[in-house]
């Protein structure tokens, strides 16, 4: 679809260079590194490349309406990985918006006595960054303390298949063992294999004179097939294509907004590392026309996803993936779910929605390993570890109830106990008697009795039968014809 226009474009993007990093090969926790000033110009220098190519207005991929000269934050929007490899990642956004928005002498603010004030650095940008952390948001790292993925990377290991590939690569684990120092030489440990020769040959003048011809290549290679293995999965919706799930949902609810003519975002960069890359190059079929893409992409990658309006009589919105790996490397058109053309937006929107983990509660759900109903609650079906947990909070809260229970019976008898007490008390009881006070009185013409007027012989009858102790309700109306019986 070459006569078409761009709308907005996604970028994700992979950190630049850095020292050598470690991360465990079964649970991925990572230790720290620091970036290089060489990654700083690499991510740099992508960043130029990116305002060419979208905020150009002579470039064929111009993005319509968009600001060029000076950052709108309306229209751009950043977010930063901040989990493992969290500080060179985010140095390499700073970077690589330094090179999107260099500075420009437009920033600048005129003040009220007329003077003009250019900001520093000769008009330096600050671009806001939405840094990512894994601890309140899983769209960027959601493959670490996930119970179900330590799972999937157990069965990798232990799968018929990568026993075949261990058995392989012992000639070269077995000749590498004196070029890295201590390092398990195995199948396990490819990714940090590879990633310290990787390191040492960019930064150690020595170590690079002294590493044997191909070396390189082949810990990449074994690195590739180990990280491929881990990150992604036969089907869409597995458990290993987890970092590719979770950034779908940035993805599609970012083309959502931009194919939205009422929001003001035409750009989105993520800026991540490389696990997703993986992860949605499965998912998508990339591997399966362009298999080079199936494995660790270099520092510095960049993955577009272009939203394009075709022209007139086809207006629909579609979608373009244009891939660059590395620095060095040249921006490639790349198909997904078998398209070998651009792909229309409400196509990719069904077939990847589905897929898209939404939320950190059903990332939760998805690590947890079980299977969830229709109405949001964990199906039947545990394995016999999660029956007997069942079983043991099951007879604790029995037991919690019954303790309640018995200990409300208690409160309740030693409360009826007391009342009772309060009620039958030894001896003469004396009580106040307090006219009038909390009950209803009966209407004057239903009363079963009415007084007439008091006379001087009746007062006296009643006074001597109350010195006698004989008091008659006749009497008794007659001694308080103001007073009428009270019905409690």
């Amino acid at each position: 679809m070459l006569l078409s226009k761009v709308l907005g474009v996604i970028v994700l993007a992979r950190n630049g260079d850095r020292y050598s990093y470690y991360q465990d090969p079964f649970s991925y926790a990572g230790a720290n590194t620091e970036t290089t000033a060489l990654g700083e110009v690499e991510s740099h220098a992508l960043g130029a490349q990116l305002r060419s190519l979208y905020f150009d207005s002579r470039s064929p991929s111009y993005i319509e309406g968009i600001r060029s000269d000076l950052v709108d934050n309306n229209e751009v929007k950043v977010r930063v990985k901040a989990g493992v490899e969290g500080t060179v990642v985010f140095d390499s956004a700073v970077a690589l918006l330094q090179g999107l928005f260099p500075p420009s002498p437009n920033n600048k603010i005129v003040l009220a006595n007329e003077t003009t004030v250019v900001a520093p650095l000769g008009g330096y940008q600050y671009v806001p960054l939405e840094t990512v952390e894994p601890g309140n948001d899983r769209s960027l790292e959601s493959w670490t303390d996930c119970p179900a993925f330590a799972k999937h990377v157990k069965e990798f290991y232990n799968s018929e298949d990568f026993k075949k590939k261990a058995q392989q690569a012992q000639p070269f684990f077995k000749a590498v063992k004196d070029y890295v120092f201590g390092r398990p030489t195995t199948l396990e440990n490819a990714w940090n294999i590879y990633d310290f020769i990787n390191s040492q040959l960019t930064h150690n003048r020595t170590y690079a004179h002294r590493l044997p011809p191909t070396f390189v290549e082949q810990a990449r290679g074994w690195a590739d097939y180990h990280e491929a293995g881990i990150f992604s999965s036969k089907e869409i919706n597995d458990i290993g294509n987890i970092a590719g799930r979770t950034i779908l949902h940035t993805v599609l609810s970012s083309l959502e907004r931009i194919s939205f003519n009422g929001d003001p975002l035409q750009f989105m960069l993520v800026q991540t590392t490389y696990q997703p890359f993986i992860s949605l190059f499965h998912q998508t079929g990339v591997v399966q026309d362009s298999p080079q893409f199936g494995g660790i992409p270099d520092f510095n990658s960049a993955l577009a996803i272009e939203l394009r309006r075709g022209s007139p009589p086809d207006v629909r919105d579609f979608l373009r993936f244009r891939f660059k790996n590395g620095t060095s490397g040249n921006w490639e058109d790349v198909h997904v779910f078998g398209h070998h053309a651009d792909i229309p937006l409400t196509e990719f929107i069904y077939r990847a929605e589905n897929a898209a983990i939404t939320s950190n509660q059903q990332w939760k759900q998805v690590c947890s390993g079980r299977a969830i109903s229709t109405f949001g609650i964990p199906a039947l079906g545990f394995d016999s570890e999660d029956k007997a947990q069942t079983a043991f909070t099951c007879a604790f809260l029995a037991v919690g109830l019954f303790a309640l229970f018995t200990v409300a019976k208690l409160v309740k008898r030693a409360r009826a106990k007391a009342r009772e007490a309060r009620l039958k008390l030894e001896g003469d009881e004396v009580s106040q008697v307090v006219i009038d006070y909390g009950s209803i009185q009966r209407p004057a013409s239903k009363s079963w009795y009415h007084a007439a007027p008091p006379s001087p012989v009746a007062t006296a009858a009643a006074v001597t039968a109350a010195e006698e102790g004989v008091v008659d309700e006749r009497t008794y109306a007659s001694y308080f014809p103001a007073h009428p019986r009270w019905f409690l």
